[in-house]
């Protein structure tokens, strides 16, 4: 459990990658207190995410990059031990900080990430059922989840839009950039028979799915900043994800030549820009508004 295999397969970095909700979550939150920030971000990302990473890894047991990972060591039962610990740390320390709604909220995250490597259910051979449940709780169920940790609240008392229409749209952002993050997957997951929603649209039908998508999230994302804020927020957010992008139509420019642009650097890159725009998005918008 305490090997260093065990510990690189947490993959905690990768945790930065899913910033921006909890950020977005920070930006809209109104009695949000230090004490609650850290500890709702330290249990989400570094514990909660990388149980689910750790266990993923668990049952997947890749041979080739994956997500934060480009060489993955062989993975043993002490991962699997270790990536159940976090999650239990995760939901005693939500309960002891925070409440009991954001404890059984971590809970319920757990078991859904298990879900989509555990061989029993295996969402992950499922393309559609799994790029819908992946977006939907790394999306609208985690920025609720953050939210009602930031601010020590209780799930009834969040069902307003300012907080649900923020939770739709970090869900359309993940459906649009989850299929970007299997694209280089491809042959490893038809190695283990998943059929991922990346590699049933083929390397080119991922992006031009991801482009559709990623353009109906702009759109949205704008409409909500003019609605609930000011033009000029709508027009920091597109300056925001123009970085993202040029790198994603320069990446697609290469992979149209050749396939074999579509490796994991270039994703890792796409994920390391598009969460550092965002990340510095939402906390221009937290200091602002």
């Amino acid at each position: 459990m305490l090997s260093r295999s065990s510990w690189l397969h947490l993959r905690i970095p990768f945790s930065y990658f899913l910033l921006p909700v909890f950020l977005f979550a920070l930006a809209i939150s109104s009695d949000a207190s230090v004490k609650a920030e850290l500890w709702t971000f330290a249990i989400i990302h570094l514990l909660l995410y990388p149980a689910s990473n750790g266990y993923n890894s668990y049952f997947d047991k890749d041979e080739k990059s994956i997500g934060g990972l480009k060489n993955p060591p062989p993975v043993n039962k002490g991962l699997y031990h270790l990536a159940l610990l976090f999650d239990i740390l995760a939901i005693i320390l939500g309960l002891l900080t925070i409440n009991l709604t954001f404890a059984v909220m971590l809970l319920i995250y757990g078991i859904v990430s298990k879900a989509y490597s555990h061989p029993d259910v295996r969402l992950k051979k499922m393309p559609i059922v799994g790029w819908l449940v992946a977006g939907f709780f790394q999306g609208f169920f985690t920025l609720l989840m953050c939210y009602i940790g930031i601010n020590n609240c209780t799930l009834q008392s969040i069902w307003r839009p300012e907080i649900v229409v923020p939770g739709i749209l970090c869900s359309i952002m993940l459906w649009a950039s989850y299929p970007m993050t299997q694209i280089y997957q491809h042959e490893e997951d038809g190695r283990r028979g998943d059929e991922t929603l990346s590699r049933k649209l083929g390397i080119l039908g991922t992006f031009y799915f991801v482009a559709a998508i990623f353009g109906l999230v702009s759109v949205c994302f704008t409409l909500y900043f003019v609605t609930f804020y000011n033009w000029q927020l709508a027009i920091a957010y597109l300056l925001a994800l123009f970085p993202a992008v040029a790198f994603f139509s320069h990446w697609f420019i290469k992979t149209y030549r050749s396939r074999e642009a579509a490796d994991y650097g270039h994703t890792m890159w796409l994920n390391f820009i598009s969460a550092t725009t965002l990340n510095a998005f939402f906390l221009f918008m937290t200091w602002a508004f």
